[in-house]
């Protein structure tokens, strides 16, 4: 061969082996950040499944940065700018990261970025691949504030409940060493008539509370008047209103109706009027008003009494709250009256309402769905077209 031709073969076979050993490098480094960026990537699936979760749910990788999280984890304040918000949860991450093994922890954590409501949250940590880790909570601020609540419940009535019982205990014996003195019996007796209806009112008040939190409540739910609804309420006060000279006036008649129980819409509203009458002046005015306001009936009742402290406003219908426990307590009062209503009126899907100022008054306003007469008439049809 001619020599020639070497020189320029030995460069080109040069240039090809050098273009291959370019290209094997090339190749081995995009391979190499294909399995890096693959090795960052969550696994199938993980992503898609944390997003549908109702759960808090967030996965963090190793700089601690959240690459996944479901809805209520941003909603409950977990999560701000794809960090953990709180050191406690930061913690509970680094210590499964670095032993391996499944770590829990129950925390008490201001919620949202306010930070004034609290929650309770029971969280678990486990390590998801090599790299991430996956943290879970169980919100249980319901259940604390529940079983507070039925605590709190409790206590209550044991005071509540002790109050009447003692003092018909002790006028029981009073009368027993009076007995020879007819002014002193007529006088004490009086008073034992006045405790045992107290307690007469105070238990028939928790039975009814307990009736209206259990599952079967509106099982004769029907369309009713709220005409009906309301004059019963008015009867039922107006012998005590006119004892003190107080004029219950009742807007004109509607003719609005609504789906529910009847006897319990009338228990909530002639609530709210004997609150109103109790708590004014003699010689004052109880107004009661009715109208319909986009698909919702309003039965507003308000008085010119001495009306509510903001501060209190949020607490009234709390059961066994009072405003001023020795007025309520002076007028016969048993502190479930509001917690009545409130149950009542959520039982039927609507809502109770407050507004008052001291020294001017104050108007409760109950609001509930107005019964569809279309949808009403359907339902009666069904019902008569099944077989009986």
């Amino acid at each position: 061969m001619d020599n020639a031709w070497l020189v320029p073969l030995s460069m080109l076979l040069g240039g090809v082996f050098g273009a291959g050993v370019v290209v094997l490098v090339i190749t081995a480094e995009r391979t190499a950040r294909a399995a890096d960026v693959a090795e960052r990537t969550l696994p199938d699936g993980v992503a898609a499944v944390i997003a549908t979760m109702h759960n808090p749910a967030v996965v963090v990788d190793p700089s601690n940065t959240v690459v996944a999280a479901s809805p209520q984890a941003l909603t409950v304040g977990l999560v701000v700018r794809r960090k953990l918000v709180h050191a406690e949860l930061v913690d509970l991450v680094d210590r499964v990261r670095r032993s391996g093994e499944m770590g829990s922890e129950d925390l008490e954590l201001p919620r949202g970025r306010s930070g004034e409501l609290v929650g309770y949250l029971s969280f678990r940590a486990a390590q998801l691949g090599n790299r991430y880790v996956l943290v879970t909570a169980d919100d249980l601020t319901e259940s604390r504030r529940i079983d507070e609540v039925r605590r709190d419940f409790v206590a209550n009535i044991s005071h509540e409940l002790k109050t009447p019982i003692g003092a018909i205990g002790l006028l029981a014996e009073t009368l027993v060493v009076a007995a020879d003195d007819p002014d002193h019996v007529k006088k004490f007796a009086g008073q034992l008539i006045t405790e045992s209806e107290r307690l007469g009112a105070l238990t028939k008040d928790i039975i009814e509370l307990s009736r209206l939190q259990s599952v079967d409540t509106l099982e004769s739910s029907e369309e009713t008047s709220v005409d009906k609804i309301v004059q019963a309420a008015v009867d039922a006060n107006e012998v005590v209103a006119r004892a003190r000279e107080i004029e219950i006036v009742r807007a004109k008649r509607s003719k609005l109706r609504v789906m529910g129980d009847p006897g319990l819409l009338q228990v909530a509203v002639s609530n709210l009027i004997a609150n109103a009458v109790k708590y004014s002046p003699d010689h004052t005015r109880v107004g009661v008003g009715v109208r319909s306001t986009k698909g919702f009936v309003e039965i507003a009742v308000t008085d010119q009494g001495v009306g509510i402290p903001e501060a209190d406003l949020d607490r009234v219908f709390e059961r066994f709250y009072r405003v001023d426990p020795a007025r309520s307590r002076a007028t016969g009062g048993t502190g479930l009256g509001l917690a009545i209503v409130k149950h009542v009126v959520g039982n039927h899907g609507g809502d109770v309402r407050v507004w008052s100022q001291p020294g001017k008054g104050s108007t409760f306003t109950i609001r509930l769905p107005e019964a569809d007469p279309e949808l009403t008439t359907a339902l009666e049809e069904q019902l008569e077209e099944q077989p009986s």
